[in-house]
């Protein structure tokens, strides 16, 4: 007997090959039309179409013939743990103010930094909480979490630990990324490598504590080098810690190449990178993370050449990039129609983009993305008529249901109070 069984109009079921999905591949997939979808336990104990679902008996049944069955979302670039807002810069960028110059005035990056100094670590959950809650409503059931916004060792570990204990507390599944080469705060102006040995003094407590499964780089003009930024990461790996980086996303110093000879699980931004890099991706294991929510949020004309990097054979996923600064939102929904109105990516790559290959972004592929038998039930149920109608419809909520691990944990858009509950 099933403890439930949804009936829905269409069924999306991603196919991840055991990898992801690469080129062309991200153009196909599986459409069950009248499907049904059965949970036992926790975990998925039938996929097929409702007429094969017939002779099955569930203690509930829920109807949803004019509704679209997922997976659960997956999100897998974000900087979730952070102290307070920029609204008021807002303002300085309409004026055209460069960011240069509301760096200068105490903004940017340096003024997350400060709040998030100056924060605790229970205000910290807190707020992570609230922000979580929303990602959830709008359908994420698994994500990534990066630090980033404290450059010492005292404020990175704060909120490595409060992300663990947001995984440990949320429905969600949040994935750590340890982000400490974020900036090169003042203290050590003029001395990044000095600073960047700091970091890496950080890894064995990190590894030690649990905090961390990646380790991040922002290599970028007046950040830190492509030389810089390989002999870090390949540090970070020799500490036994999956790499990744934020690459080429204003110039293309060749960060997309570096991290595909290297064997970064994923390379982010990449609104610059190279004809040359773009052809790298398509050749390595490394996922093409984009985030079309900062280039719109900046004001950028130049967006990320999605198209390019598919027809090489990468794999591409989707990300909000939420952070304080450049893309202030947890709506995962929006991404994919900037992905079909700037990316110009169809449905079914945006599908993959935003499950299967997000999840495999993360180090989650096996678990998570995907609809398949024996594993737990992290499901979506839209209140819309077809896997399509989601990239086309955009600036509200379609999420209906949420299910996590077979517990309903999102109905008709609220978080349910069971959402403290353990795991």
């Amino acid at each position: 007997m099933l403890d439930t069984l949804i009936l829905a109009g269409q069924v999306v079921v991603p196919e991840s090959k055991g990898r992801a999905l690469r080129g062309t591949e991200m153009n196909e997939l599986k459409i069950i039309d009248n499907g049904a979808v059965g949970i036992k336990d926790g975990v998925i104990a039938f996929i097929g179409t409702a007429e094969e679902a017939e002779s099955l008996q569930a203690k509930e049944t829920i109807d949803a013939a004019d509704k679209l069955l997922s997976p659960g979302l997956v999100d897998p670039h974000t900087h979730l743990v952070f102290g307070g807002s920029r609204e008021h810069e807002l303002a300085l960028k309409q004026q055209g103010v460069p960011y240069l110059e509301i760096l200068a005035q105490g903004g940017g990056i340096h003024s997350t930094v400060k709040a998030t100094r100056e924060t605790s670590e229970e205000a910290l959950y807190e707020k992570g909480l609230f922000h979580l809650n929303r990602c959830l409503t709008y359908g994420v059931t698994t994500m990534e979490a990066k630090s980033g916004y404290g450059l010492d060792k005292e404020t990175e570990l704060k909120q490595l630990r409060v992300a663990k204990k947001l995984n440990e507390t949320h429905p969600i599944d949040l994935v750590s990324t340890f982000l400490g080469a974020h900036a090169i705060p003042e203290n050590y102006k003029g001395r990044p490598d000095a600073f960047l040995e700091e970091m890496l003094s950080m890894l064995s407590v990190i590894s030690k504590e649990g905090l961390a499964e990646f380790v991040d780089i922002f290599c970028e003009t007046g950040v830190f080098t492509v030389e810089q930024s390989k002999v870090f990461l390949q540090k970070a790996k020799t500490a036994g810690f999956g790499v990744k980086i934020h690459a080429d996303e204003i110039d293309p110093l060749g960060g997309t190449e570096m991290a595909c000879e290297i064997g970064a699980v994923s390379a982010d931004h990449l609104v610059g990178a190279s004809r040359g890099g773009v052809r790298m991706l398509g050749e390595s294991d490394t996922i093409a993370v984009l985030l079309p929510g900062t280039t719109f949020y900046l004001g950028k004309d130049q967006f990320a050449p999605a198209r390019d990097m598919i027809t090489s054979g990468a794999a591409v996923a989707l990300s909000t990039d939420f952070n304080p600064g450049s893309s202030p939102t947890e709506n995962l929904q929006f991404i994919m129609n900037l992905a079909a109105l700037k990316l110009k990516m169809t449905p079914e790559e945006i599908w993959n983009a935003v499950t299967v290959n997000a999840a495999y972004a993360i180090g989650r592929g096996d678990v998570a993305g995907s609809l398949e038998e024996g594993r737990k039930a992290d499901l979506v149920l839209w209140d819309v008529p077809n896997y399509k109608y989601v990239p086309y419809h955009y600036g509200v909520n379609h999420v209906h249901k949420v299910w996590k691990k077979g517990k309903l944990v999102v109905g008709k858009g609220d978080v349910h109070a069971n959402y403290t509950l353990s795991k």
